[in-house]
């Protein structure tokens, strides 16, 4: 009888650890939860990138500006508050006694946002150059304007493009490149105050300064 006790014994241990051994097979063998999504993903460290053709230029649909558009300056680094003279050659209009009045009715007139002179001045050209050539110790400074629509750095590369375009026209009519000196103001000297066609009209301009020589300053 004990004899048979013990085998009885032994054949439910045998039969419990062989039960046991199956329950564990049914295990995965890999419990690490699998990722879901990119919620656990890390923040970027590096900004993210804007599109370069937003955000930039003016309102009203005016272009961005960029190194190329400002005029041909050769030595304008940027919009630092102050006008910005360019062009100079051996010119220093500092030097020189001014007349605002020789040539104030010859004031070149633009297009909103444009920086090409109309057909329609091209008597005031040929009057600033001929009196020009006529007296080669004195010379001109131009002066470039803008209404006060859009931003100060757009308005002084728009002022610079307005004043070398008219240089420009003076150098092809043979007015010699030290006679002339460029300057733009942007929208710092509004010829006409108010938000109006009519004011923004005058404001859009460039204006000659002669600069008297030596002689004649004395």
């Amino acid at each position: 009888m004990k004899s048979l006790l013990t085998r009885v014994g032994l054949f439910v241990m045998v039969a419990a650890l062989i039960g046991g051994a199956a329950g564990c097979s049914k295990k995965p063998k890999n419990t690490t939860p699998l990722p879901t999504g990119r919620s656990g993903a890390a923040a970027p460290t590096q900004p993210i990138p804007v599109d370069a053709g937003s955000g930039t230029g003016r309102l009203g649909g005016n272009n961005a500006v960029t190194p190329t558009d400002i005029g041909g300056n050769r030595n304008n680094t940027g919009y630092d508050g102050s006008p910005t003279l360019t062009e100079l050659g051996n010119l220093n209009p500092a030097d020189k006694q001014q007349d605002r009045t020789k040539f104030a009715s010859d004031t070149i007139y633009f297009e909103y946002d444009k920086s090409n002179v109309k057909p329609q001045y091209s008597a005031n050209l040929s009057n600033v150059a001929d009196y020009l050539k006529a007296n080669p110790t004195e010379s001109v400074l131009i002066e470039g304007n803008c209404d006060e629509r859009g931003t100060e750095e757009y308005n002084r590369a728009l002022g610079e493009r307005r004043a070398l375009s008219v240089r420009d026209r003076l150098l092809a009519l043979g007015v010699n490149t030290d006679q002339i000196a460029t300057i733009s103001f942007g929208e710092e000297k509004p010829a006409e105050l108010g938000q109006t066609e009519a004011a923004y009209a005058k404001n859009r301009r460039a204006e000659f300064v002669l600069l008297l020589g030596s002689e004649a300053a004395r």
